[in-house]
């Protein structure tokens, strides 16, 4: 799909993204991380062996075909409701020169379309109190049905 000449979504192989994703996962990180000292150390491994078992969806936003956001997903059967497909927003950016002109919106709407057509039923995401984009969620369909709470047990 293309929204503006030279800008297109597309679904990628996560396992093909590792070195073109990660100066975007640092930015990411440095921009959102609540427990900044944590380190970031992504279990690729992990990634790679959801992928392989059809439970991963990674989607990009590219300008002129460099990578300037994407949106990961964790689809599988819900263990509450094994019937119902459901997908789990694992990670979600677009560089900050990009949140213009609805540009995220279309392309979260897009990665709805996607996940629809591989049978998803319900989708969730996780929103940061500090960098809350609910209002965004609710203008394309979303109700807010649940917060998380975390707590650090290390400290």
């Amino acid at each position: 799909m293309s929204v503006d000449p030279g800008i297109t979504f597309q679904a990628e192989h996560a396992s093909a993204c590792f070195t073109e994703v990660q100066p975007l996962l640092e930015q990411h990180w440095q921009e959102i991380a609540h427990y900044k000292d944590i380190e970031l150390k992504p279990d690729w491994d992990l990634y790679l062996k959801a992928e392989q078992a059809g439970m991963v969806r990674a989607y990009s936003i590219r300008v002129e075909g460099k990578m300037v956001g994407y949106a990961v997903f964790f689809v599988r059967p819900n263990a509450h409701y094994k019937d119902s497909l459901q997908a789990v927003q694992d990670i979600l950016f677009l560089l900050p020169e990009y949140r213009k002109a609805f540009l995220g919106m279309e392309f979260m709407d897009w990665c709805d379309d996607q996940l629809r057509e591989d049978g998803v039923q319900v989708v969730h995401h996780h929103v940061k109190d500090s960098h809350d984009f609910g209002l965004l969620l609710k203008r394309i369909g979303y109700e807010r049905v649940e917060t998380v709470w975390s707590r650090r047990l290390d400290k």
